[in-house]
């Protein structure tokens, strides 16, 4: 992606980016160096592009693999609210909040290996059931015979916590 710098005297202390025609332009304050503004840059570039790569994600293609792999490993007898694709999760690689039957999926997954993101979608949809990582929710998760291989690729990738 390009990058073009806009410099302004109006502007004191702020920073702003949006992309234009695919090019990243970065609104700065007049007196900024390049090297001050460097990291900001970094920082703005990568929060476009997850934006981006969000409305590339396929929330429905989640929410009928959700179902497939409920109905084979729960006997679809689980039900939420929504699934989808996020871009806000930088540690988790999914969320499920049990209240509102709400799971998160982070974009980080989706390009992964499709027994992973099975492996992540059936941790997730497990939480419906037990909300802790206790012994009967990793029951409920082992029921995925790729568990341990997709655990293990993301210890690699260092997605996943060696502790849960």
């Amino acid at each position: 992606m390009k990058i073009r710098i806009i410099r302004s005297k109006k502007r004191r202390k702020t920073i702003q980016a949006r992309e234009v025609d695919g090019t990243l332009e970065v609104l700065a304050p007049a007196n900024m160096s390049d090297k001050e503004l460097e990291p900001h840059i970094v920082r703005l570039k990568g929060r476009i592009e997850r934006h981006n790569q969000k409305f590339e994600l396929d929330d429905e293609i989640l929410e009928k693999r959700a179902h497939d792999l409920s109905n084979k490993y729960f006997e679809g007898l689980l039900q939420w609210n929504s699934i989808r694709w996020v871009t806000n999760q930088s540690k988790r690689h999914g969320s499920c909040t049990t209240g509102r039957e709400t799971i998160r999926i982070s974009h980080r997954i989706a390009n992964m290996p499709r027994f992973v993101k099975d492996y992540v979608i059936v941790h997730e949809l497990a939480h419906l059931v037990e909300p802790n990582h206790g012994n009967r929710f990793w029951e409920l998760v082992n029921r995925y015979p790729k568990t341990e291989r997709a655990r293990g690729y993301l210890m690699a990738v260092g997605l996943e916590d060696i502790e849960e």
